[in-house]
């Protein structure tokens, strides 16, 4: 069975709508675009490192649509290496509608989500889920997820679509790795899956030593 690795970028409040530009999620949201004057060398050395060993992109249809006006036609550029990458793997998208396929290598998937991208799992080693909100939301709440790369940036914008939007379920993760700070503060996190779900305990307990002098 293969590995799904979440990548998102989000802020403080981990708002992570329309990080790379105001067109990507326009509706209702006046912040399109945010992460850009946050970026440096350290954060993109991070995702291109993110990125190895990716076998497969599974995308939702607002991300595959801007994914796919753009990166079939960077190879040779700046962004050679991922342009590569993105546009030799297969590329999985979730949607309702008709998305237009002409990406070398995608496929739509089926109604049954969940079954599919289970599917998907089976059949690559390493498949990575980039942006796509209202994918992601699936994948916390059914656990489809073996690690979650969150790259959290030094902002707070009170209004957006947030990573954790109502889809998740009581899950425990571990930190995979200590935690980096870039030099305009963006601190990288990365989480695996971890088993059972968050417990409770008593701050006042004995153990805990409230009360002690000692």
């Amino acid at each position: 069975m293969g590995l799904i690795h979440i990548e998102l970028f989000a802020t403080l409040d981990l708002v992570g709508q329309s990080p790379g530009g105001p067109d990507e999620d326009p509706v209702g949201f006046a912040f399109g675009g945010w992460q850009a004057p946050l970026l440096d060398e350290v954060a993109g050395a991070q995702v291109g490192a993110a990125y190895e060993g990716t076998d497969a992109l599974l995308l939702g249809r607002r991300t595959y649509d801007i994914f796919a006006a753009y990166w079939p036609y960077q190879e040779g550029g700046e962004d050679n290496e991922i342009a590569t990458l993105f546009n030799s793997v297969p590329k999985y998208v979730a949607s309702r509608g008709r998305p237009d396929l002409s990406w070398a290598g995608s496929t739509q998937l089926g109604p049954d989500l969940v079954g599919a991208v289970r599917e998907i799992r089976d059949r690559h080693e390493h498949v990575k889920v980039v942006g796509s909100l209202n994918l992601v939301q699936t994948l916390l709440r059914e656990k489809l997820f073996d690690r979650l790369d969150l790259w959290v940036h030094p902002i707070v914008l009170g209004v957006g679509k947030k990573v954790f939007d109502g889809g998740a379920v009581p899950t425990n993760v571990t930190l995979l790795e200590p935690p980096v700070a870039n030099p305009k503060g963006t601190v990288y996190l990365r989480y695996g899956l971890a088993d059972g779900t968050p417990g409770t305990g008593d701050m006042s307990a004995p153990d805990r030593g409230a009360g002690r002098d000692d």
